[in-house]
């Protein structure tokens, strides 16, 4: 009989492993790709140089041990091939399994560029014993090659890669999982204290870093901003010189400092450059040269330039967008992580959204709020379908709507991106793999499963992260709406609040902004996926429209069963934010009452416990609507006026997951914890230049063509990329403890 104690530990370990056969598909873009013109390849080629290279930022926006795993990894397998390296491992008594779980490790690492989830951001660790890797490690051609610095790497990357202690379970700040945003030591107080420091100086958090250090009881903390510049002060970096230094704030000392993860961003700034001199237009070199002074100097007001030039670099064939983006990783949500993508334009599905983007007015004025709660003026945006050729980062999104500036996305605009060839191979299901669902609805939804989605990332992009205005005070106290005429509909009074100088939408909201904002923009597809000419956009008329807006609606609902997933109920905290939001979205519907949406839990065919989700489709109109529309304009309403109180109250009742509820949350967290099915892990391409052209390496679908695609990624400069990734990740160490640095 196994202890109970040995019980809770294995199933610990199985909660963050990765399966063995963990799906695997390949990022297919050849086809699109040999279509272009030879400088379009060759833009597309430094675009994708300097993607990749920034992306290995992500490493060290990740976990301490992160870097080290990396160039573990890298040199093991570079060493030795995957199948090579499996000979050596049967060799060492590691079972064909045991080896496959190596693999399949290796793999997830590279797809997340670091080793905790992209999408739920929970640790996983090798599912192979550590002394069993070691062993494989010490019999390896790399470690006969340069022992001491394969043992060094050892001690480095070993016992992190393996420890599942309670605060490295998941991403968070203090007691709630680990972070690398923020030195070991700082707390929510602190992140706190910082977003006033930096609001004070005018300052954007998005490509910062805050390290704090104790001397004599006094904070000192030190803000890292991410540039190739470490010491002084140019002239052209002006915007930047007054906020560079030491500063007194609220009795604490602040320094302001630049140089964070120089060496990478140098790579980056060089390929812009290179691609710079095959873009197709004025805006294009524009772009990429306020990109690249951004990287240069640490200036969040260059890369908002070239985010300006972007935006109205109108239907380009090669589309891409480069930087520190999104801020869900950051548990302050201030913070952007590194992305950047390359990919091409598919032109018949681009019409589509076209002609979407050509109703956009029309359907913004049936949204459910008063019209002074929308932009002024709609600017017509760029909405395309593309085939991705390089997305560098943690993950790869099924949709993009950016800038996340909002000053930028209200005044000049923004882009709308559908990535085409992660939807087609991404979320197709087969009915067998389906949980969670009634027999007679599986049919129905395999079939329209990819057109709903469709639907919904189009709206969701568009008309979701495109609508609302948010009620500024400028720095000369004047008001971008009429402060004696709008009134709030949720009091029936005047507006009384909004965002002044300094604040933004994820300072305000810090850290609900993220979850709050995807929350928003999938009740816009939810209220929008009904009317009848959006369908017929898309191709879907008569019993088949009624059929795709009955699976995005079941698709939704039961998006936010599996959203349990993601959550961690030790702290009480939510790990994904698309995940939280579709959760509380099946919460207003099952409030909405009328039978709607029911969830029941039962026994399974196998035996083992089981929950089934249904939805009425006759009462989509009568019920499930008229509840989205109530519940739409509150959100839509508290983030206009920068209700923060108001908005966390709701959002976070919402969010709340206990067995106190009828529907026994907890208790079907673990249901759809021991029934998940792992995400597709991507294979993606690499370029090459091959005499005058550029050539497309592809690989294979599986956890070996994976690691492959990475090992042969910076063929130039390898091993001294690998040192300086040592370096970058050792002269911080302390600040997580990592003594073996040396």
């Amino acid at each position: 009989m196994v202890p109970a104690a040995r019980k809770v530990k294995m199933s610990v370990s199985k909660q963050y492993v990765l399966p063995n056969d963990l799906p695997v598909a390949l990022l297919e873009c050849e086809d699109a790709f040999v279509l272009l013109s030879a400088e379009e390849k060759l833009y597309a080629h430094y675009l994708s140089r300097a993607s990749f290279y920034g992306g290995l930022i992500v490493l060290f926006q990740t976990s301490p041990e992160s870097p080290a795993i990396y160039v573990l990894l890298n040199r093991l397998f570079r060493g030795q091939g995957p199948e090579e390296l499996r000979t050596v491992a049967l060799c060492q008594d590691m079972t064909e399994d045991e080896y496959q779980a190596l693999l399949v490790y290796a793999a997830g690492f590279f797809a997340n560029m670091g080793n905790y989830k992209s999408f739920g951001d929970t640790k996983f660790v090798p599912n192979v014993p550590k002394e069993k890797l070691e062993k494989l490690i010490r019999a390896s051609e790399v470690f006969t090659q340069d022992p001491e610095g394969i043992e060094t790497l050892w001690k480095l990357a070993g016992d992190r890669m393996y420890s599942l202690e309670p605060t490295e379970r998941q991403l968070g700040l203090g007691d709630n999982g680990i972070t690398t945003y923020f030195s070991a030591n700082c707390t929510l107080e602190d992140a706190q204290l910082a977003q006033r420091f930096l609001d004070s100086k005018n300052l954007s958090a998005y490509n910062t870093r805050l390290f704090k250090t104790d001397s004599g009881g006094n904070n000192k903390y030190e803000v890292r901003l991410a540039s190739v510049i470490k010491d002084g002060c140019a002239v052209e970096s002006s915007d930047l010189c007054a906020s560079l230094g030491t500063f007194e704030f609220e009795g604490n000392e602040f320094q302001v400092t630049r140089g964070d993860y120089s060496p990478l961003l140098l790579r980056v700034q060089e390929n812009l450059e290179k691609a710079k001199a095959f873009a197709a237009n004025e805006n294009q070199r524009q772009m990429l040269e306020e990109y690249g002074r951004s990287f240069q100097e640490g200036s969040i007001k260059a890369h908002k330039e070239g985010s300006k030039y972007w935006v109205q670099d109108k239907g380009p064939i090669v589309e891409n967008y480069i930087g520190f983006i999104e801020s869900y990783r950051d548990p302050f949500g201030s913070r952007g992580e590194f992305e950047g993508f390359v990919a091409v334009v598919n032109k018949s599905v681009s019409a589509r959204f076209g002609l979407l983007v050509s109703e956009a007015e029309r359907l913004l004025s049936s949204l459910p709020w008063p019209p002074a709660f929308e932009k002024d003026t709609f600017l017509r945006p760029d909405f395309t379908s593309l085939d991705v050729v390089t997305f560098s980062g943690s993950g790869i999104p099924a949709g993009i709507n950016i800038p996340n500036y909002d000053d930028i996305r209200q005044s000049v605009g923004f882009k709308n991106v559908s990535l085409g060839n992660v939807l087609s191979v991404g979320y197709a299901t087969g009915r067998d793999k389906l949980t969670f669902l009634r027999e007679e609805d599986k049919d129905v939804f395999v079939k329209y499963r990819g057109p709903s989605f469709e639907v919904q990332v189009g709206l969701h992009e568009l008309l979701g992260h495109g609508s609302g205005k948010l009620f500024v005070q400028d720095d000369k106290g004047g008001f971008n709406f009429d402060i004696k005429t709008v009134i709030n509909p949720e009091t029936g009074e005047l507006v009384i609040a909004w965002y002044k100088k300094g604040e933004t939408w994820d300072s305000k909201f810090s850290t609900i902004a993220s979850t709050y904002e995807e929350c928003r923009a999938e009740c816009v597809g939810l209220y929008l996926c009904v009317n009848d000419e959006v369908l017929r956009i898309f191709g879907h008329e008569g019993e088949e429209a009624k059929d795709v807006v009955y699976v995005n609606w079941l698709n939704m609902v039961r998006a936010g069963l599996l959203g349990l997933e993601f959550y961690t109920p030790e702290n009480g905290t939510w790990r994904q934010a698309h995940m939280q939001a579709r959760y509380v979205i099946l919460r207003v519907l099952l409030e909405a009452g009328e039978d709607f949406v029911t969830l029941t839990q039962k026994v399974g065919a196998d035996g083992r416990p089981d929950a089934q989700v249904t939805l009425d489709r006759e009462k989509i109109m009568t019920v499930g609507h008229p509840a989205i529309q109530r519940f739409l304009q509150r959100l839509q309403v508290y983030k206009s006026t920068a209700d923060v109180t108001r908005g966390r109250e709701m959002y976070i009742s919402y969010s709340e997951v206990t067995d106190s509820d009828p529907h026994r949350f907890l208790t079907l967290r673990d249901i759809v914890i021991a029934r998940k099915e792992e995400r597709k892990s991507f294979v993606q391409v690499n370029t090459r230049i091959s005499g005058e052209t550029v050539e497309v390496v592809q690989y294979d679908s599986t956890p070996s063509g994976l690691i492959l695609s990475v090992l042969q990624r910076f063929p130039e400069d390898e091993e001294k990329l690998e040192r300086q990734i040592l370096e970058l990740s050792c002269a911080d160490g302390h600040f997580w403890g990592l003594q073996e640095c040396r």
